[in-house]
């Protein structure tokens, strides 16, 4: 590929600088000059960055890189047999197993190395557990303890939750998945009370982790709610983790490395590791979770697979789940259910042969949320299925309270559609000089935006409603710091003990002279304060992406999509920032676009869901 066609997809943002240096260096390592290597490594390169694992071969070969007509015969991609001959004899392309800058697998399937070992490593990980059996299973206290926190069921309908922890009780890797108000907060310290009941002495290490730190703050407040009302031995109840933590601080960052303290070597003196917010988790990250695991420890995630993908590269609870296909359990699990707690209810008939992973994936599918009555559960449903129309309908109908649809505004009617929203869902929290209640106030209602740049993106929106609030004297936006302005942390700051997605508002501090400080819930529900000025990276959030709300709930929202089709706007984008209102949500989008959206998936290249799923 000569510097002028470089320069030219360079220009069209088909490629990154990056992506050219990497391809660059390739060819380079190549010692011999080859425009196939070049290529499939600049499109490596570009997969990764846009989250993908690797780069299907398969799906590019002998296509055209743009559709710009007037040059696409000079851009097509070489037949996969003759592409595949080429990578196989070059000295910069290895096989699995091979220490070598790129790694190209039996399925087309090109990676750069460092992804291809993360994957490898977390799969044969999860392989080892889901195959290895917990012995010494107290039978009877487990049917005693199931029986006393989960009340059966009206016309012998199955209690997911119950099977959920029979399966969490009884496997060393169990993934429990289910959308916002299936009860997934609820059944953890159910989950935990139990494997604490199997030993005596109730000594099992218990740690409770999430992403983020906001995420790891409602896990341990959840937590620290359930197990109030648990009915069993104070014993237990004190056994119980009381401290939930991000997994970079679980690990142990070391400043300025992409390597953990805990890991392989050095494994985490712990007997369970809890995860909530996994779709969250990348595959980097999780392979270096269960690196840090002992072999014989257990492994419980939580998480929606219908929610976005990770940011980083892969979707690793979705591959996990093998989301988008159904499977049965075993006929052995489901007999010894059975024994223990009685029929089944509506779970299918099992059988016997299939992967041995499906007996540890648990979906939970009674929402306790939202009833048949409740639109937001109508809408995501219909989004989640990847009809669009129908989901159009629904937000349009009017048949419910808790959903609207607006068609979008342009961008210059926005202050006078909006003015009346923000009002009603920010002032309140700007009249208060109590920093619970302002925190309190402020979780009400929140602005949710596809995009981060344009007239429909967090920063228009955020500036928007700051001209809304200063126009009626509410805040004084002339000053960077203003008693009100509701801050978000995005990046972490081990020292400060402030993490990516932790949110802070700023107001006078009666303990130094009324002085601004901004102040921050920590996971217990204490008040942490900090000088504006020591704070890590921040922005202001009366508005966030739909990424940076996962592990949020409001009462009420107001979704706000682009105007015109882009690659970020997916089905999955539109579920998560739907199924973020608890009470209320507003729509506004133009309908093409929207309907557009819900039929566009997320779909990531890997070799997770192959290598656990068929083996």
């Amino acid at each position: 590929m000569n510097p002028k066609d470089i320069q030219f997809l360079l220009n069209h943002g088909f490629f990154s600088e990056l992506d050219i240096h990497f391809a660059d260096l390739m060819t380079r390592l190549s010692v011999k000059a080859d425009e196939d290597v070049f290529l499939a490594a600049s499109l490596v390169s570009r997969a990764t960055g846009e989250g993908h694992v690797c780069l299907d071969l398969s799906t590019v070969e002998g296509r055209p890189l743009i559709t710009d007509e007037s040059r696409a015969d000079g851009f097509v991609c070489p037949g996969l047999g003759a592409w595949r001959k080429k990578l196989d004899s070059s000295r910069v392309v290895g096989r699995p197993g091979d220490y070598k800058p790129l790694i190209l697998d039996d399925r087309s399937r090109l990676y750069l190395y460092r992804y291809w070992d993360y994957e490898n490593i977390l799969a044969n990980k999860m392989g080892e557990r889901v195959a290895s059996k917990i012995e010494g299973v107290d039978v009877p206290l487990l049917k005693d303890g199931l029986s006393t926190f989960f009340s059966p069921l009206k016309n012998g309908q199955t209690d997911w939750q119950k099977l959920a922890a029979f399966v969490s009780v009884l496997k060393r890797f169990c993934v429990i998945s289910g959308g916002p108000g299936t009860g997934k907060s609820t059944l953890i310290a159910k989950i935990i009370a139990l494997i604490l009941k199997q030993r005596e002495d109730n000594g099992t290490r218990i740690a409770i982790a999430a992403p983020t730190g906001k995420a790891a703050a409602r896990l341990q407040e959840a937590i620290q709610n359930g197990k109030e009302t648990l009915p069993v031995e104070e014993a237990v109840k004190e056994a119980m983790p009381t401290e939930a933590s991000t997994i970079h601080r679980l690990l142990g960052t070391i400043p300025g490395s992409p390597y953990f303290r805990h890991n392989t070597q050095n494994p985490l003196p712990v007997d369970m590791v809890i995860v909530d917010e996994a779709s969250m988790a990348d595959l980097a990250l999780m392979s270096k979770l269960v690196q840090a695991l002992h072999s014989d420890a257990r492994l419980i995630l939580l998480g929606d697979k219908d929610q976005l993908a990770s940011v980083e590269a892969g979707a690793v609870l979705g591959d996990i789940c093998d989301r988008g296909r159904r499977h049965g359990f075993s006929r052995g699990l489901l007999n010894r259910f059975r024994e223990i707690t009685g029929h089944p209810g509506e779970i299918c008939p099992g059988n016997n042969s299939g992967p041995v992973i499906r007996d540890s994936v648990v979906e939970l599918k009674k929402n306790y949320r939202f009833g048949l009555e409740s639109g937001i559960r109508a809408v995501s449903q219909a989004v989640n299925q990847g009809d669009g129309t129908q989901a159009l309908r629904i937000l349009k109908s009017g048949e419910y309270d808790d959903i609207q649809w607006t068609t979008l505004s342009e961008p210059n009617a926005l202050y006078r559609r909006l003015r009346g929203k923000l009002l009603h869902g920010f002032k309140p929290c700007l009249e208060t000089k109590d920093p619970f209640k302002a925190h309190r106030l402020f979780g009400r209602f929140r602005i949710l935006c596809a995009l981060r740049k344009g007239p429909y993106g967090v920063s228009a929106q955020n500036a928007l409603v700051e001209q809304v609030l200063r126009d009626e004297n509410l805040i004084e936006t002339d000053k960077r710091w203003y008693r009100g302005r509701p801050v978000m942390i995005t990046k972490n700051d081990y020292n400060l003990g402030l993490f990516n997605g932790d949110i802070g508002i700023i107001l006078p501090d009666p303990a130094a002279d009324h002085d601004l400080r901004a102040f921050f819930l920590a996971p217990g529900g204490a008040l942490r304060r900090f000088l504006p000025a020591r704070l890590p990276e921040h922005e202001t959030v009366y508005a966030m992406t739909v990424h940076k709300s996962q592990g949020s709930e409001f009462d009420k929202a107001l979704l706000i999509l682009p105007d015109r089709h882009t690659p970020v706007l997916t089905r999955e984008l539109i579920y998560t920032g739907i199924t973020r209102a608890k009470k209320r949500i507003a729509v506004w989008g133009r309908e093409r676009i929207f309907v557009e959206g819900v039929g566009q998936r997320i779909e990531r290249s890997s070799g997770l869901r192959d290598a656990l799923w068929e083996g």
